[in-house]
């Protein structure tokens, strides 16, 4: 009888999620795709009644797909992106969480040669130095995908292989297993298979838990760092100034030697020389007419994390910042910048004064917000996209 139900409950989801994808009709077999798994996962030693207990009730969650197809990386502006997650309240708290596990990171940096502030950075910038776990459970997020994802199913099922091994040697609870709408969980945001591979214990009590232990996640982000080419001690780059004629090559893999890059007129935007040893390539995320930077391998270790350079230069940005470096020279070449939480928490509420019903001013933008700020744009006369930006907020002040 559970197992009908369980097949009613996936029925009725999948009636709801495939016209709303345009699946083919092989995708409408999502108990067939759950059974292959079963049994490649059972051939990798996984127990048939691990499988069960995880995955009794999972259906597809169309939420996912459509997560999947709007990745703030590569939809949101850099200057966006960068004003959430380098401002003055995520350094201050930075600060304080390092002071407080001033231990951990120092037997971190020390054990791997890893910079104690970038793996802060990391850290603050995936889940808010701990205070964010993650919304989705994993077993339903990785099986959606897997199953019935538009891409990268065989990742997305490797994936799920990797969250059954998990549970299946004991290294984690089932219910811990809650994470972003790809698989990430823990303090920093490990996929499942990564945490298999370069996830270690930190505090030496001979488990792996990057969910409820700092050291551990600490510990185990060093790691995944080095291993991904950090150098001990060298830079991961710096802000410069490119001269306005510039044609040149550009990108983080077009990488040539420190004095190349002197040669075509560039110099750093504080008016110092060009240092750093090893090749270097030139950053231009907004094009010629915003901020450039010149990135070395440890910007590359970076970039590893999470495949993105507006992800990439949060981390370096904000290691700097919690270093006790000062922002960026630059401007980016909007005339509507970003606004940082503090300012969108102070968005919300003038909303909420004129009116709206966006919820909890928390300074997270959810549709409510959106449709909220598009409406006031429309009065204003403005764009309507329902961005957060300066503009708004100056209306909405009054200025």
């Amino acid at each position: 009888m559970a197992g009908t139900r369980v097949r009613t409950r996936i029925a009725a989801a999948l009636a709801l999620i495939l016209p709303a994808l345009g699946a083919a009709p092989a995708l409408a077999d999502f108990e067939g795709c759950l059974a292959g798994i079963r049994a490649q996962a059972a051939s990798q030693g996984v127990p048939g009644a691990v499988f069960d207990r995880m995955m009794a009730g999972v259906a597809p969650d169309p939420k996912i797909i459509e997560l999947m197809n709007n990745q703030p990386e590569f939809k949101t502006p850099i200057w966006d992106y960068l004003a959430v997650l380098v401002d003055d309240e995520k350094v201050a708290e930075g600060r304080a969480m390092m002071s407080r596990h001033a231990s951990a990171l120092a037997a971190a940096e020390q054990r791997f040669g890893v910079d104690r502030h970038a793996i802060a950075a990391v850290w603050g910038v995936e889940s808010d130095f701990g205070k964010i776990a993650g919304r989705w459970s994993l077993p339903q997020s990785l099986s959606t995908l897997a199953c019935t994802a538009p891409r990268r199913r065989d990742y997305f099922r490797g994936e799920l292989l990797a969250t059954l091994k998990i549970v299946a040697r004991g290294d984690l609870a089932p219910e811990k297993l809650r994470g972003s709408w790809a698989g990430a969980f823990g303090q920093t945001q490990f996929m499942p298979s990564t945490y298999l591979r370069l996830a270690v214990d930190g505090d030496g009590d001979g488990r792996r838990d990057l969910v409820d232990s700092v050291a551990d996640a600490l510990h185990s982000t060093a790691n995944f760092l080095d291993k991904a080419g950090w150098v001990s001690g060298a830079t991961w780059g710096y802000e410069v100034i490119v001269p306005d004629a510039y044609s040149g090559p550009s990108g983080r893999s077009a990488k040539q030697p420190v004095s190349a890059w002197a040669a075509r007129g560039i110099t750093r935007a504080d008016g110092s020389a060009l240092t750093g040893s090893g090749s270097a390539g030139l950053l231009l995320p907004a094009g010629r007419g915003g901020p450039g930077f010149l990135v070395f391998k440890n910007y590359d270790a970076a970039y590893a994390y999470n495949g993105a350079d507006s992800y990439a230069l949060a981390i370096s940005l904000l290691s700097d910042r919690l270093r006790g470096r000062g922002g960026l020279r630059g401007a980016w070449p909007t005339d509507d910048p970003g606004i940082s939480r503090a300012e969108r928490k102070e968005l919300q509420r003038l909303l909420i004064a004129r009116g709206y019903d966006v919820g909890e001013p928390d300074g997270a933008i959810g549709a409510k917000t959106r449709a909220a700020i598009s409406d006031v744009q429309a009065k204003l006369g403005f764009r309507q996209d329902g961005r957060p930006g300066r503009k708004v907020l100056n209306a909405l002040r009054g200025r």
